[in-house]
This record gives structure tokens, C-alpha cells and sequence, in this order.
């Protein structure tokens, strides 16, 4: 089962946030019907989005990544929140790229370089806090490090895994933040990073079984590991009628008139979930009577 947990190590001066996330990949790829490729990187995104996602504080802040870098994915966009509940979708789901150089899905490749990684948090306020940094690798994991580290001044290591089997099925997915808080040992931070060159892949020790307490006590050994809240991670779009409904009242009763006058049933989709709303004739007129009543 999939499982998200918070963790600091050395005296309170390393802070952990790690999950396996195999079954939500497995939903968020089959929803969207992804080649291996497409697969790799949406599920890399959607981990990442878990991971954020449950680093908010408020109950109804929530958080939304981008990633465009101009190659065949034609982008990717999740939005998670505190309750590790991520939904997301990649503009070409059927892209898929020989391998890399070393021989993997060559995610970096389909995202592409030329553009940025936009990060929004949106936490009640009268704006929304946005942080925006060039792609430097469109590898995802290496991209969120260099945010984090250059954006938020917070020195981070990012893993994130997604092992896609021969028929497309998500064998192993996870991924994990690792961010050093002030004041800590510079030596320490040497370390980590030794560690982490040494590890195997996250998607090779899920795959051996081990579940994220047992990759968190296998990295941070000796290290004085403290493990605290835990969550589930989850695919979920929270999508209704009710939220279509709004959002066509609101290009206005003039655009609505001209549906109204075509005649037709207007039939529109979730891009998270792919779930279809479909308005009759009948019903575009009572929403144009709704839009009369609140002017």
C-alpha cells in the first residue's frame, strides 16, 4: 500500500519527506492511457506533487507544479494537496522516446529544456505565492532540487521513481525529499549526498519490498532517525457538475446565448480525470436564466 511519512534525522537537522506512491501512479497513468514514456514523467510528477502537496500547512492550501520545456510531452500540470491527495495530466500521453544514454526512459527528453519549472502555492491569500526556475535537466527530480535550493534558498536532494513494466503496469513508483534546515553541519550535507550516490534506484528497493520506512532507516543508518506523521497518498479530481456548471456561467450570458442559439449539446471534460459533463440545449438556458438572476 501506498504511504507518505515525515522524518528528520541528525539531532532535528536533516528533514525527510518520502512515499511510495506505485498504486497512485498506477491510477493517474491508466486514466490517462500513458505510453512507458509519458508514464515515467507523469508519474514522477504526481509523486513529486504527493510530496509537496503534504508539506502545506492549511487545510484547503493547495499546490500546483508545471513543467514545459517544449518536447514532445507537451507539458505537464498536478495539483495536490495537504492531505497527500494529487490529481495531474501530461499533454501528449502517448509520447514515448528511445532510452537515454544510460539506458532509461528518457523522461528528460520529453519534457524538454527550453522552458520552466513553475511552482504555485495557493494558500488562502489574496494571491497566490508563485516561484518560477529555467528546466535544467526536465529530469523533474533534478529540477525540483535546483528550485528548492536556488528559489526557496533550501539545500535539497530529490529522488523520484517510476519503474514501467513490459504491458505499461506501474511495477514501483516513489520518490523522496531530502532538505538540510539551518544550521546544519555542512560536513553532514557531504555525507547525504555520498549516501545517496551509493543507494540503489528508489524504484529498485521498492521492488526488492521494502516499504519507505525501511528506504528512510536504509539511507539515514546511525544518523539518529525520528519517524513522525504519516499519510496516504492518493489519486484524486475533485471535479462535479456543480464546478462545470460555474465555470461556464462564467464566460457570460453573451457566450452562453450563442451555445443556447446553436442548438447543440456542448459536452466538456476534466482534463484531471477525464470524466465527461454533457449539457443539453435545455440546460444552457437555465443557466443563462442563473447568470440573469446574479446580474
Amino acid at each position: 500500500m501506498d504511504k507518505l511519512r515525515f522524518a528528520t534525522a541528525c539531532e532535528d537537522s536533516v528533514r525527510i519527506i518520502g512515499a511510495i506512491t506505485t498504486d497512485l501512479v498506477q491510477e493517474g497513468v491508466s486514466i490517462h492511457g500513458c505510453a512507458a514514456t509519458a508514464a515515467a514523467a507523469l508519474g514522477r510528477m504526481l509523486t513529486a506533487g504527493a510530496l509537496m502537496g503534504a508539506m502545506l500547512k492549511g487545510e484547503k492550501d493547495s499546490l500546483t507544479l508545471q513543467m514545459s520545456g517544449g518536447g514532445e510531452a507537451g507539458g505537464v500540470v498536478v495539483t495536490s494537496y495537504t492531505d497527500a491527495k494529487v490529481k495531474g495530466y501530461i499533454g501528449n500521453p502517448l509520447v514515448e522516446l528511445p532510452p537515454n544514454e544510460k539506458g532509461k526512459l528518457d523522461v528528460g527528453g520529453a519534457i524538454g529544456k527550453n522552458g520552466n519549472l513553475l511552482i504555485i502555492r495557493d494558500l488562502g491569500l489574496k494571491e497566490p505565492y508563485v516561484g518560477q526556475v529555467p528546466i535544467v535537466s526536465g529530469e523533474i527530480g533534478e529540477d525540483l532540487a535546483y528550485y528548492f535550493t536556488v528559489s526557496e534558498q533550501t539545500p535539497s536532494a530529490v529522488a523520484l521513481g517510476v519503474l514501467v513494466g513490459p504491458d505499461l503496469s506501474i511495477s514501483a513508483a516513489g520518490g523522496f525529499i531530502i532538505q538540510m534546515l539551518p544550521g546544519a553541519n555542512e560536513l553532514l550535507a557531504d555525507l547525504i549526498t555520498y549516501r545517496l550516490q551509493e543507494i540503489p534506484a528508489i524504484t529498485s528497493m521498492i521492488a526488492k519490498g521494502m516499504n519507505i520506512d525501511d528506504i528512510i532507516s536504509f539511507i539515514f543508518e546511525g544518523m539518529d532517525i525520528k519517524f513522525l506523521e504519516e499519510k496516504v497518498p492518493k489519486y484524486y479530481c475533485n471535479c462535479s457538475r456543480e464546478k462545470v456548471e460555474r465555470a461556464l456561467i462564467s464566460i457570460g450570458e453573451k457566450d452562453l446565448q450563442e451555445l443556447y442559439d446553436d442548438g447543440k449539446e456542448e459536452e466538456l471534460h476534466c482534463h484531471f480525470c477525464n470524466k465527461k459533463y454533457k449539457f443539453t440545449h435545455d440546460d444552457i438556458g437555465k443557466l443563462i436564466e442563473m447568470v440573469k438572476i446574479k446580474e
